[in-house]
């Protein structure tokens, strides 16, 4: 399975300048910084055209000594204690070679290193003991970036590295079976020369790939920001019965931002500022900075309609749009569901159509993959754009999918979307992985992209201390599969489902559809009573199309652009799964 075991880590990266050492003399400003100031004066000087023709030769041309010295000493960082050789793993795919990389002395050498997918060319360097800086892996978003082992000159001496930049560096053995990447630790070695082995390994990621990239990198947003609030969505982050989360956007020249509102049936109006959070892309050249409201109203009345609108006086405010709150006694709900988005103008007609065949959903949910690109925020800006009014009337929850916290980076972007319930694992989880109780339901909305052993004491807490009636877990890799089975997940999780009974697992990721028969430890059973049903659905495009019905299926097939209308009504859940035309194309009921 494809993890993020340091995306907290390697995040910093990217968004958190770095501090000198004290023990290195250092003057150079950090890769982020001088990557700010690099695109800033780009913007200055260029037009988007041009911006779109930049090429490697370009950059080197037009970089300042100073910059391209920072960009060649700044990305990684370390400290040895005995004279060492340095071995660069590098792609042979990747076309241009690193501008620094020969110029600083290192060599080519004869020697390869392989995995199942890449080939690495290996290059060497002396250093002496003290300090060791080395730079980007390029201008272009080259993803297998390089990575580095590090011997001594000395076999009798020992050899102890001091990670400065990343601070906590994790370090392998170099040898067949290690990995390098720390957001695909099952890509490992396939060939180690012998001259390398039980070296030093300093693994990686390939989201270090984004940090220095200006080639074929600046985008633009078909839907750019402006002072008047847009892109108004409802989230929970707390009781379903007595809050609502509204969000929205400004440009940022927009400073403040507020919610009016009041019950349909009264005319008093409560006002409720928002928090502002300034999201920045550099590389969306037309809208670079935009700001993002959240307003967390609270003390809301149970199962009550509500009007609310957003914005300012000096900027204008949003149009009048509605939302209800849940019943505190337990009462018949609806829910809609969707696999896959990747953010598709096909998906906002998809929702809008669910909307209206089925306006009684209290709120709609999302089982990973909202976008093509997480870090990308032109493709935020289509999926609320698709979405329109649905979202500003019910709540749209979510779990992030590899395309959501994507090559290791985190999913920052997403957590500042979408404001989700904190009641996760540990802070850091916190709207990644959660729980909610909607009436007699627990939802576990559980993000499969974080280590699973991390997640696996609480999700065993919350189904023991449940009392609800139905037990509903959410994430984006779906552990029973025709593609690649997820037995990781089946081992850790399915025990638990299988001791607490939860009635349903829903997933996403390999765009197809398939609802399985009962599964208790791993063996199909003849009632939902005895064990889990585990469904799969899609919300965009369709794949995999060619594969085998599984045993365990109870209905499978290739569809597409379909939605999940859920129904429960005490111990009687109804379930309707229909496509982009309105068409019914499985249902089932459970009893308990």
């Amino acid at each position: 399975m494809k993890k993020i075991t340091y995306a907290v880590l390697w995040l910093n990266l990217i968004l958190v300048s770095c501090s000198s050492d004290g023990s290195i003399p250092n003057n150079l400003p950090p890769v982020s910084e001088t990557m700010d100031g690099i695109v800033s004066r780009l913007y200055a000087e260029w037009d988007k055209e041009t911006l779109d023709t930049i090429s490697h030769e370009f950059i080197e041309q037009y970089l300042s000594e100073e910059e391209k010295a920072a960009l060649a000493t700044q990305y990684w960082k370390m400290r040895v204690n005995v004279p060492v050789t340095v071995s660069l793993m590098r792609d042979k795919a990747q076309k241009k070679i690193p501008f620094w990389l020969e110029p600083s002395g290192f060599t080519r050498t004869d020697m390869e290193v392989k995995n199942g997918i890449y080939t690495y060319e290996v290059w060497q360097k002396d250093y002496d003991s003290g300090r060791i800086n080395l730079g980007i892996n390029g201008f272009g978003k080259h993803r297998p970036v390089y990575f580095v082992a590090l011997a001594p000159q000395n076999q009798d001496e020992d050899l102890e590295i001091t990670p400065i930049f990343p601070e906590d560096q994790h370090i392998e053995t170099f040898k067949t079976g290690a990995f390098t990447y720390h957001d695909w630790d099952g890509l490992t070695l396939t060939q180690v020369p012998k001259a390398l082995e039980g070296q030093q390994l300093l693994t990686t990621i390939r989201g270090r790939a984004r940090e220095a990239h200006l080639v074929n990198a600046f985008r633009t947003t078909d839907f750019p920001t402006g002072q008047k609030p847009d892109q108004v969505v409802l989230t929970w982050s707390g009781d379903p019965a007595s809050t609502m989360d509204i969000q929205w956007r400004t440009d940022e020249t927009v400073t403040e931002g507020f919610v009016k509102y009041w019950s349909e049936k009264s005319t008093d109006t409560l006002t409720t500022k928002a928090e502002k959070f300034l999201m920045e892309d550099r590389l969306l050249q037309n809208d670079r900075y935009m700001h993002r409201f959240t307003a967390k109203l609270q003390a809301l009345n149970p199962d009550t309609k509500y009007e609310y609108m957003v914005g300012n006086d000096a900027a204008g405010w949003s149009s009048v749009e509605t939302f209800s709150t849940a019943a505190r006694e337990k009462k018949a709900f609806s829910f809609t569901w969707f696999g896959d988005i990747h953010n598709s103008a096909i998906w906002g007609d998809l929702i809008k159509k669910s909307e209206k065949q089925h306006p009684g959903a209290a709120f709609y949910f999302s089982s990973g993959d909202l976008v093509d690109t997480g870090l990308y925020r032109d493709d935020w800006d289509k999926l609320f754009a698709y979405a329109g009014g649905p979202i500003s009337k019910k709540p749209f929850l979510a779990v992030p999918g590899n395309h959501d916290s994507q090559d290791g980076l985190g999913a920052w972007m997403y957590e500042e979307m979408l404001s989700l319930p904190s009641d996760s694992p540990n802070p850091e989880m916190a709207g990644r992985t959660y729980a909610f109780n909607y009436q007699n339901t627990l939802f576990l909305m559980i993000d499969a992209t974080l280590p699973l052993s991390h997640q696996t004491a609480w999700i065993e807490e919350k189904l023991s201390g449940s009392e609800a009636t139905w037990k509903i877990a959410v994430f984006h890799f779906p552990p029973y599969n025709a593609v690649e089975p997820y037995p990781e997940i089946q081992d850790l999780w399915g025990p638990l489902f299988d001791e607490y009974h939860v009635d349903m697992v829903l997933g996403g990721h390999f765009h197809y559809y398939m609802r399985s028969k009962p599964i208790y430890k791993g063996e199909v059973k003849n009632s939902p009573e005895e064990g889990t049903i585990y469904w799969i659905s899609i919300g965009t495009t369709g794949k995999n199309k060619g594969i085998d019905k599984e045993s365990y299926a109870e209905i499978q097939f290739s569809g597409e652009h379909l939605y999940q209308y859920v129904t429960i009504d005490g111990d009687q859940l109804n379930a309707t799964t229909i496509n982009l035309e309105g068409e019914t194309v499985d249902q089932f009921s459970i009893n308990k």
